[in-house]
């Protein structure tokens, strides 16, 4: 039965990094797939050649499309907000947009929930309370993304994560053979993403390792910086096959509804469309 899945994220590319694997198996099985952005990603970091955040938000805009295109993904959507920023310093509101960090939850989540109500949503593609690595429109995406389910009636949101004790290990072994820059505080990975007895749905995408590296190639802007600092997508896509390949063969969910067994189905065990048709009425 074909079902249909809507990915949300904070800024456009974060679609790349955690859940292009399994939006790109979804659409090869026949569900259709849809990508909801909350901002502009207009202060992402990027080389000074990109312009200002106009040029830039412009540039991020057409590179998602270039993703969704390479995922098959049916749609793309924005909530319009404007990126808010990783620093601690809240930027003032640019001509006709509000930061994202700044709009009520439940706004925000109205609209969310208007496109899970016209596409009939099965799963909801969030993140986790953490927000990953702690980005404020990320923890707020996991707030908005929560609440619009709700109002929506959507049965299963998934939240994308990475288990941490698997991404420590990695990043220690990774240090032995690469220098990160003064900056990188490997502690900060400690408290990020989620444990890895939260896990509930591990997805094997590697079959879909050629359409992840097209989504994450197609961002150019932010595998880019000035001067030689290096940008972690750009890492990433130095990678050479096939050890991207197993490098980024697995996506992770966390579901606390979840019982049972850790899943390898997004929509395994879900009820019937009908049936959830039913119960609303």
């Amino acid at each position: 039965m074909p079902r249909t899945l809507v990915a949300f994220h904070a800024h456009p590319d974060d679609e790349a990094l955690l859940t292009s694997g399994t939006m790109a198996k979804a659409a090869a099985e026949g569900h259709r797939v849809v990508l909801v952005v909350a901002t502009d990603g207009a202060l992402g970091l990027a080389d000074s050649g990109y312009g200002g955040p106009d040029e830039l938000a412009a540039q991020r805009w057409n590179e998602l499309l270039e993703s969704a295109r390479a995922l098959g993904v049916a749609r793309v959507e924005t909530l319009g907000h404007a990126d808010s920023g990783m620093g601690p310093e809240t930027f003032p509101d640019p001509p006709g947009k509000r930061r994202f960090i700044t709009v009520d939850v439940d706004e925000a989540a109205e609209a969310l929930a208007e496109i899970l109500r016209e596409e009939d949503a099965d799963v909801l593609l969030s993140y986790d309370e953490n927000g990953g690595y702690g980005h404020r429109d990320h923890v707020r995406v996991h707030e908005v993304g929560a609440r619009a389910a709700e109002l929506a009636g959507t049965p299963r949101v998934l939240e994308a994560t990475v288990p941490r004790d698997l991404l420590v290990r990695a990043l220690h072994l990774v240090a032995r053979f690469y220098r990160f820059p003064d900056d990188f505080d490997m502690a900060s990975f400690e408290r990020a993403y989620s444990a890895r007895r939260d896990i509930t749905h591990r997805i094997s995408v590697g079959r879909f390792a050629a359409q992840k590296r097209a989504s994450m190639r197609a961002h150019a802007s932010q595998a880019s910086a000035d001067g030689d600092a290096d940008r972690t997508l750009a890492a990433f896509l130095r990678i050479p096959r096939p050890l991207y390949d197993v490098v980024f063969c697995r996506e992770w969910f966390r579901d606390p509804l979840h019982k049972g067994p850790v899943a390898r189905d997004i929509f395994g065990d879900l009820p019937p469309r009908a049936a959830r048709t039913d119960t609303k009425e």
